[in-house]
């Protein structure tokens, strides 16, 4: 599956008071790129919800290398690091415009039905579940 890079330009407002990006947007670009993620492998994320699944974050991290300031074009690279039918882990890679590294990062999501448990998509959605596994 050919998946295409996320960007982002940086805004004004996402800059901190040293005219760096604050911390805290790296992670809101992780969601960005996450959900165009998604989109690409033919899983958009309002599909999940009208489908009665959701896929909540269990856990996140980022390491910073690099800052990145106001109008930097972010362009995230996404992998999808583990699957098991219920759990999912995907990693990011944040590049500036000069192609530098300049964030890596994780997120750890679950996929769970409207009332809060724990779905498989083996079991309920087999072709979500394919298209996860022919991604690994």
């Amino acid at each position: 599956m050919n998946i295409q890079p996320y960007q982002h330009i940086a805004q004004y407002y996402e800059t901190d008071q040293m005219g760096i990006i604050h911390h805290s947007n790296y992670i809101r670009w992780f969601e960005e790129s996450r959900i165009d993620y998604l989109k690409q492998i033919g899983l958009p994320y309002e599909d999940m919800e009208k489908n009665g699944m959701i896929s909540p974050v269990l856990e996140v991290s980022c390491q910073y290398m690099k800052m990145m300031k106001f109008q930097d074009i972010a362009t995230i690279n996404i992998h999808l690091k583990n699957y098991t039918g219920i759990r999912f882990e995907i990693e990011y890679q944040v590049y500036n415009q000069n192609n530098e590294l300049c964030t890596t990062g994780y997120s750890k999501h679950c996929f769970l039905n409207k009332e809060g448990k724990p779905l498989s998509l083996k079991r309920s959605f087999p072709h979500y579940h394919h298209i996860f596994k022919g991604l690994l």
